[in-house]
C-alpha cells in the first residue's frame, strides 16, 4: 500500500472500530485509541470481556456487529489467526476499510477483505503513520 492511499484511507475515515480494545494503559490498543480520539475520529472499542462498559469516554461493544451505526475503519489490535474471523465481521457490517495493526499479518484475511471490495491495510499502526504522513491535528 503506498503512502498515497494510506493517506486518503485516513484521511477519509470518520468511524473507526477498534478490535481487542483494551482497559489496560500499557497495552498499545489503549494508546493508539487515545490518538486516534484526539485527532477527531469516532472510536468504538470492540471488546467482549469489556462489554457494556465505557473505556475512554466510549461505550463498547463486544461484537462488530453489535455497533449500532456504520463503520468506515476495522482496526485490528487481536492475534494474526483471529484476523481473518474479524475480516468476516467487517465485510458482514458493510465496513470500507480492515486495518490489520503491527504485527498482525494474514494474508487470507487481507486477500477475503479485499475481494469483497474493502481496502486492506495490513502491519502498520495508524498512530505512526498519521505523523509521518503530516496528517497530524496540532
Amino acid at each position: 500500500m503506498n503512502d498515497t492511499k494510506i493517506a486518503e484511507v485516513l484521511q477519509k475515515t470518520k468511524t473507526i472500530a477498534l478490535v481487542g480494545a483494551s482497559d489496560d494503559p500499557t497495552r498499545p490498543s489503549y494508546g493508539v485509541m487515545a490518538y486516534l480520539l484526539a485527532q477527531g475520529y469516532n472510536v468504538t472499542p470492540v471488546s467482549p470481556k469489556l462489554s457494556g462498559q465505557t473505556l475512554q469516554g466510549q461505550k463498547v461493544y463486544d461484537t462488530l456487529a453489535a455497533i449500532p451505526y456504520p463503520v468506515d475503519m476495522v482496526d485490528v489490535f487481536r492475534n494474526p489467526e483471529a484476523a481473518y474471523g474479524v475480516a468476516q465481521e467487517a465485510i458482514a457490517i458493510g465496513a470500507n476499510i480492515l486495518w490489520l495493526q503491527l504485527g498482525v499479518i494474514n494474508e487470507q484475511a487481507a486477500v477475503l477483505a479485499g475481494e469483497s471490495g474493502l481496502t486492506v491495510i495490513m502491519d502498520r499502526c495508524p498512530k505512526i503513520e498519521i505523523p509521518r504522513l503530516g496528517l497530524e491535528k496540532k
